[in-house]
C-alpha cells in the first residue's frame, strides 16, 4: 500500500487502531481520539512518504500511536500531580478552575520542554527546583562539579524560557 493514499490507509487500519489504543487507554473516546491525532501526523507527514510503499502499515500506525501514547500518559501524569497539589492548599489560596487550565498547559509545556534536555541535566534542574536542593548538595549528590549544576540549570532555564516563548 503506498502512503499517498491516507484514504485507503485510513479506512483499512482505522477501527483497527482505535481497537489497539483502546485496550491500551481502557477508553474508546480517546481511544478515537489519539487514532485521530495518529491519522493527523501521517498526514502532516504525507508529502515526505508519498513515494514510500508501506510493507506494514499497521507498524507505522503503531509507532506513531505509541509516541502520542507516551504524551499522553506523560500529560496525565503531570495533570494528576497538579490536581493533587491543588487539593493540598489551605481556602484561600484555591484558584479558579480558568487559572488552573493556565496553569496545567504552563507545566505541561515545561514537562515537555525539559524532557527535550539529557537526562542529567534534567535531573539537576529538577533536583533545584521541585526537591529544592542547593547546587552544592546537587554537586555532592551527583558526584560533578557546581560549575557543571551551573551550567545545567543555565540549560533547564533556557529552555523553560524558550517553552514559554
Amino acid at each position: 500500500m503506498h502512503i499517498c493514499n491516507v484514504e485507503n490507509l485510513y479506512n483499512e487500519h482505522n477501527t483497527w487502531l482505535k481497537t489497539w489504543l483502546g485496550t491500551k487507554l481502557g477508553c474508546g473516546y480517546q481511544a478515537a481520539d489519539l487514532a485521530q491525532d495518529t491519522f493527523v501526523r501521517v498526514l502532516m507527514r504525507h508529502d515526505e512518504l508519498k513515494s514510500v510503499h508501506l510493507q506494514r502499515p499497521r507498524a507505522y500506525l503503531r509507532v506513531i500511536a505509541k509516541g502520542l501514547l507516551i504524551d499522553h500518559f506523560r500529560r496525565k501524569s503531570v495533570e494528576r500531580a497538579f490536581l493533587e497539589a491543588l487539593a493540598l492548599l489551605p481556602e484561600p489560596e484555591v484558584i479558579s478552575p480558568e487559572e488552573q487550565k493556565i496553569l496545567l498547559e504552563t507545566i505541561q509545556l515545561i514537562d515537555a520542554a525539559l524532557d527535550r534536555l539529557p537526562a542529567q541535566v534534567r535531573e539537576v534542574f529538577l533536583l533545584s527546583q521541585i526537591e529544592g536542593a542547593t547546587y552544592a548538595e546537587i554537586a555532592s549528590r551527583m558526584d560533578i562539579s557546581t560549575r557543571t549544576v551551573k551550567r545545567y540549570m543555565q540549560k533547564g532555564f533556557a529552555q523553560c524560557l524558550l517553552a514559554m516563548a
